[in-house]
Formats: structure tokens, sequence, C-alpha cells
């Protein structure tokens, strides 16, 4: 006796023409998601850098003296430690804080912290958001900077912002890593790095040049905008015999994390 077989179905051309292009629809939605929250990321390096410049002259125009420089501060929000020396290492209650010596530069005076006063003199102000201890990381080394705790986060992966004065405004020369030139008081952007400044590299060579080209002129050795990690984020070599290389580009070709940007003499 036969038995009737049982019928087998499969999907039509028809539907699996459906299936394919609701699977390139939804990969391509994702790439596209991916690609615009990356642009909204990257423009919020510009807009962060304008509002921490426009944050500094509103300090300046109100106080006379620049965030964490700033010789009365102590007047207005309380001394962290009667004592300079021990000031300097003493974390931030509330708005308790330390002065700085007045002299233009954001350093590490004898009774304070500058570079990381800075940014607790901008938040007694009301001029940035967050609470910031006005000492260095955890480990006690002078540079380390943490996002959200003694300097502001940045928008993208684990980036954050630092401040101080490079070579005490004077000109660099035969640098390793920067390019020729005054920086003064500058703001460094890039990817946290332990027991130091943010000096780990967070942006690729395009990325940066993006940036550089919308807010400055687009060159990497000249103007206001210029990379720390000039031999990974540029055509120039880490040989001192080209830190002068006026003529470099950025290194297109490379699509990793290769930049740390310098916005110099800013205030």
């Amino acid at each position: 006796m036969k038995h009737a077989s049982t019928p087998r179905h499969a999907f039509s051309l028809v539907e699996l023409s459906i299936v394919l292009v609701i699977l390139g629809l939804l990969t391509g939605g994702i790439l596209t998601g991916q690609s615009l929250i990356r642009a909204a990321e990257l423009r919020s390096v510009s807009t962060q850098y304008s509002a921490f410049s426009t944050a500094v002259m509103s300090f300046r125009d109100k106080y006379f003296a620049l965030p964490g420089d700033m010789r009365n501060a102590t007047s207005f929000w309380g001394a962290a430690h009667a004592t300079p020396a021990t000031c300097a290492t003493t974390a931030a209650t509330g708005t308790a804080t330390c002065n700085g010596d007045g002299n233009g530069m954001i350093e590490v005076s004898a009774g304070s912290n500058e570079k990381f006063r800075f940014w607790q003199h901008l938040a007694n102000a009301g001029l940035v958001e967050g609470n910031y201890t006005g000492i260095e990381g955890a480990s006690g080394q002078a540079d380390y900077a943490v996002a959200n705790v003694n300097a502001p986060a940045g928008k993208l992966g684990n980036s954050l912002w630092h401040t101080r004065t490079i070579s005490n405004n004077v000109y660099v020369s035969g640098h390793t890593q920067y390019f020729d030139g005054v920086y003064g008081n500058v703001y460094q952007f890039g990817a946290q790095t332990l027991n130091n400044d943010p000096s780990t590299s967070v942006l690729s060579p395009e990325e940066a040049w993006n940036i550089d080209t919308k807010i400055d002129d687009g060159k990497p050795a000249t103007g206001l905008l210029v990379p720390r990690t000039r031999a990974t984020c540029t055509n120039a070599t880490a040989a001192v015999a080209d830190s002068d290389n006026f003529d470099s580009i950025y290194n297109l070709t490379n699509t990793s994390a290769a930049c740390v940007l310098v916005f110099r003499k800013i205030y």
C-alpha cells in the first residue's frame, strides 16, 4: 500500500528576494546609523572647543584672570587647605580651591596644580558642567588627567580634554612629537592615558583633517590646530630634523586612530 507523500514547501525566488532586500536594508541602516553617530561625535569636538573657549573669555571678563591661574580664587570660593603646598594636592570639597600665581600660564605653581584647578574654577563660576577635584589623578602623576574627575570627558570613546602651557610660551624646536612653533596655553584632546595627559590617539588622520579644515587651515603643522602625534597622524617623520616640516599633510591613507589634537595659543 502506497502512502501519500507529505508535500514539501520551500521559499520561492520572490520570497528569497524579499528576505535579501530586508537584510540589506537592515545592514545599510545599521551602517548608516553608525556613520551618523560618528559624525555627531566628531562635530562635538568643535562644539566643546568653542564652548570651553567662550567659558574662558567669560571667566576672564568677570574675574580679570585665567581660571586656574587666578591669584584670589580662594577669596571667592574658599581654600581647600590653608597651606599652599598642601592645597596643591588637596582635592576639592565643594567649591574650596587654591590660588594660582597669576603669571598667565597654566602650570604647576607653588600653591596650586593650575592645569586641573582650571576646570574647577570654571565649574565654580558656573561656566562649564561637572565637578572637578582640582588635582592630578590617583597615581600622583602631575599630568594624569581622568575624565569627569579632574578634566571634562569628550563625546567619543574614552576621550577627554586637558589644558596646560607648553614650554612656558617659548618657541618649541626639535621635538619628536610636536611641530616647531609657539604653543603657549593649549587644549589637548585625546584618549585617556594611565598616569599621563590624554596622549593616546583617538582620531584617524581623515577625522583630524576634517576637524582642522572646518575650524582652522586644514594643515597639520600650521595654524591653531596641530596634531601632537605627527609621526602617525601626518607624513612627517619622528626625526627631529623634520620637526619644522610646515609642508606636511595628514596621512589620509591611515584609517586607524593615529591623532591627538592640540589647540594652541587659545587664551
